[in-house]
């Protein structure tokens, strides 16, 4: 079975082909670095990240472009509230969404633009529209007209253009021919940052900068273009509308993941219910509220509760438990382990990590009685089996990301030095049969946060959940 997505444009599952054969290209939209990141924010990063692990995994040559809108009203307004630059606002926050995206495993964007270093794209892009006729300059401000786009405006929503209100993207419409022509630039106003252009100083509409940013580093015709569902109108058409108006392809396939909500309600920081990825990280390890924000199907709404995480965080450690104990026994894996065909197939339907993960569970269960009957070449064959299938969810409790548990690997190496002391006094006060004196240090060691299971192949710890 070839990959198949679903296309928000077509609205239907559609086989993947890419632009070029082998290679594919993804814009996903970024953070607006106005606040910190809640888990809302990031599950779209990670539900990308697996999508170009999969991606990866079947041979693709993947270039992951991921923006920062680093200018925007919210980062102004956050400015004047806050009495600093609102490039102090931007900087501050994508600093927060990129060690949140580092936390929770993502690999890294192939390039990760800001909007403010793209203005002359902008400009170019903005002079094209104007000279096909689909954009009007108007008192320092630039529109995109609408009507003169009717006939395929509203395609990727869904959505007729009689049926549309004003795009209130301004203070006042009366600059516009229409009020649902929506702002490619806006002019300059005191005390906002300003760049130069052919139709006076001003600063980039929302739309625009996706699009000069995205067609600047994958070409003019593209494959996947990723974000949130909330995107879909009037980000997402108004980012289609104005590059195939100016001559662009643009995305072939359109993706979106669900909302992440509260009591049935949209994270925001309005609402007051945003849940802050530090915050979160102390409910649960980094790697168990990746498990919990990529176990659900990736267009599924996530309502988020106490109960679910932690019931995320329990699967994962199944997972975990199998795999540290199969990896005592069983010291080199074969990386290269063919994955199980049901694991490929889920994947290959529109991403159906919720059946992949049920493949996942079960080769982990088949692993824990080959382990109990002592079957070594079972055990090998479903650890590799195991550990492929996680890398390619970004799960691999034996990877590098996860060996520290979200903690420095300078701390990390201190701990395990530390406690493999403390084991090594406890060996040796059970070899001379002091049991005594080997309880008290077991007894330390678990009031320090260590537990310590002894196990035939000698003590294992962890750090206490």
């Amino acid at each position: 079975m070839s990959l198949h997505l679903y296309d928000t444009s077509t609205r239907t599952i559609r086989e993947f082909v890419p632009v070029e054969p082998g290679r594919v290209s993804i814009y996903l939209c970024g953070a607006t670095v106005q606040a910190p990141p809640h888990i809302g924010h990031i599950r779209s990063g990670v539900n990308f990240d697996v999508l170009r692990r999969w991606l990866l995994r079947s041979g693709y040559d993947v270039t992951f472009c991921r923006n920062v809108t680093d200018i925007d009203d919210k980062i102004i307004r956050v400015a004047a509230q806050d009495d600093v630059p609102w490039f102090a606002v931007a900087e501050r926050n994508q600093r927060a969404f990129t060690w949140a995206y580092q936390m929770l495993g993502c690999l890294p964007p192939t390039v990760e633009p800001r909007a403010t270093g793209h203005v002359p794209e902008m400009i170019e892009l903005m002079q094209r529209l104007i000279e096909r006729g689909h954009a009007y300059a108007s008192a320092g401000d630039v529109y995109f007209d609408v009507v003169s786009y009717a006939d395929r405006y509203g395609s990727l929503s869904n959505q007729k253009l009689e049926n549309m209100r004003a795009a209130g993207d301004t203070d006042t419409d009366s600059a516009k021919h229409d009020p649902r022509d929506f702002a490619l630039w806006k002019g300059a106003k005191p005390g906002e940052p300003t760049w130069p252009t052919p139709w006076g100083p001003g600063r980039p509409g929302w739309h625009l900068e996706c699009s000069a940013m995205a067609t600047k580093y994958l070409g003019a015709t593209f494959d996947i273009h990723g974000g949130g569902v909330d995107l879909i109108f009037p980000h997402h058409e108004n980012e289609l509308t104005q590059s195939q108006a100016a001559g662009d392809g643009f995305a072939r396939y359109w993706m979106h993941n669900g909302l992440l909500t509260m009591g049935g309600e949209k994270m925001s920081k309005s609402l007051g219910n945003s849940l802050l990825i530090p915050e979160m990280l102390k409910k649960v390890r980094p790697v168990e509220l990746r498990y919990y924000l990529v176990a659900p199907h990736y267009r599924s709404v996530i309502d988020y509760s106490e109960e679910a995480l932690q019931e995320a965080a329990t699967a994962y450690r199944r997972i975990e438990g199998f795999v540290t104990r199969a990896a005592e026994v069983i010291h080199d894996v074969d990386a290269h382990a063919p994955l199980p065909q049901a694991f490929a197939e889920a994947l290959d339907d529109d991403m159906g990590v919720p059946q992949a993960l049920a493949i996942v569970h079960e080769v982990v269960r088949e692993g824990n009685v080959a382990l109990a009957q002592g079957n070594k070449e079972q055990v090998a064959r479903l650890l590799a089996e195991t550990q492929n299938m996680l890398d390619v969810l970004g799960l691999d409790p034996r990877s590098e990301q996860w060996r520290s548990s979200g903690e420095g690997s300078g701390l990390r190496q201190t701990v395990d030095a530390l406690v493999a002391v403390a084991l090594e006094q406890r060996q040796a006060a059970r070899a001379r049969k002091d049991y005594a004196a080997a309880d008290l240090i077991r007894d330390q060691l678990h009031a320090a946060g260590i537990v310590v299971e002894d196990t035939p192949s000698g003590p294992r710890w962890e750090v206490t959940r």
